[in-house]
């Protein structure tokens, strides 16, 4: 079990854990959104308790949440996505290990932006597939481009995440494209990670269907639709023959996603509600940003998502030592940039604006007392 040995923790989850044992932590670490999910799936989710809805679905996922999701498309983007082509997942987790088990084998490179979200390596490693890191630094808006590419030179896939985590950054619509377009003339596939639509704040994002019918896209409920402990995702793939492959991989990892969530989730798309939620989300990122920007350089203003990249060597300390000071001596959770890659990340710390505004400004003032004092 040796691809075993190159899986790395998620060093905000032990972080996490630590934090909860303390007592009295302000919680800056997770992104997990602490408002409630639209009205209309707690309302959804309570008639399918009473319809005893508790068998297992198909493994493609119930077609009346493949068909809303296919509308949503048509709806919020203004893409045609055939509902045949919506594949449901047990979260975007499940998604990532779905797609990667049917575009890759074992040895083929996927390549990934350095810093970004840990699980996708980690599923990498398992996988026995590899990945290929893009160092991508405030020169290139912590974004991957086709330069990048062509330096890489072969490899299968390319999975980018937009807005990305850690940094909020939003792929240009230009940047974007060319990946694609890039992509698709070598006969490689691209991956966008859109999980964060919906928490798009100075601009509307743009989801990569909107280039190509062949980009692959994974999206979820947890974040924008403020649902994650419904465990529940969704990935739209270009063919059946990829379609068919995902449900093999299901029916034997997973039979099916969960069936109250996939029930409930048809109440999510309340669009006046999520526009409330994007709101809230964009005051948030304003007073924290202007709570710490004069205490860290944060050289990646987030577009999106709901975290601060912060640079902290100006202090003398790496993140992770910073990050444990901050905890034990501030009594606020962050997480340490090494999380995030290998790429000066030692130099960050991420600061998530999940919680309430109360929370963020005693976060926040925690933190300037901590380095005023």
């Amino acid at each position: 079990m040796g691809r075993l040995d190159r899986v790395s923790p998620f060093i905000v989850m032990d972080i996490l854990k630590e934090a909860q044992v303390m007592g009295d932590v302000v919680h800056m670490e997770i992104g997990e959104p602490d408002l409630e999910p639209p009205p209309s799936v707690m309302e959804a989710l309570e008639r399918a308790i009473k319809e005893k809805r508790f068998y297992y679905t198909p493994s493609l996922g119930i077609w009346e949440l493949r068909e809303r999701i296919a509308q949503h498309y048509y709806q919020y983007y203004g893409v045609n996505v055939s509902p045949s082509r919506v594949v449901i997942t047990t979260g975007t987790s499940g998604a990532f290990l779905v797609v990667y088990a049917i575009l890759m084998d074992a040895g083929q490179k996927v390549v990934l932006s350095d810093p970004s979200y840990p699980c996708y390596k980690n599923f990498a490693y398992l996988l026995n597939t590899e990945p290929v890191f893009i160092r991508v630094d405030k020169s290139t808006g912590y974004q991957i481009t086709v330069d990048h590419l062509r330096e890489v030179g072969d490899f299968t896939t390319v999975h980018i995440s937009s807005p990305a985590n850690p940094t909020g950054t939003l792929y240009s619509d230009e940047n974007l494209k060319s990946l694609i377009e890039y992509c698709e003339e070598r006969g490689k596939y691209f991956i966008s990670d859109e999980i964060y639509h919906g928490l798009v704040y100075d601009r509307k994002e743009r989801t990569a269907l909107e280039f190509s019918d062949r980009a692959i896209v994974i999206n979820g409920f947890s974040k924008a639709f403020c649902m994650p402990g419904f465990r529940l995702g969704w990935v739209i793939l270009p063919d059946e023959g990829m379609v068919r492959r995902a449900e093999l991989i299901i029916q034997n990892l997973f039979i099916s996603a969960p069936t109250l969530s996939q029930y409930s989730a048809l109440g999510a798309f309340d669009y006046e509600y999520l526009e409330k939620v994007r709101k809230t989300y964009r005051r948030r990122r304003d007073l924290l940003y202007q709570k710490l920007k004069d205490i860290f350089d944060i050289d990646a203003y987030p577009e999106g998502a709901f975290y601060l990249w912060a640079r902290v060597e100006r202090y003398g300390l790496d993140g992770y030592s910073l990050s444990q000071k901050l905890l034990k001596e501030a009594k606020v959770a962050v997480t340490p940039g090494v999380d995030f890659g290998n790429n000066n990340t030692d130099k960050f710390i991420r600061i998530s604006f999940a919680k309430d505004g109360g929370t963020l400004q005693e976060g926040a003032r925690r933190i300037r007392d901590y380095f005023m004092r």
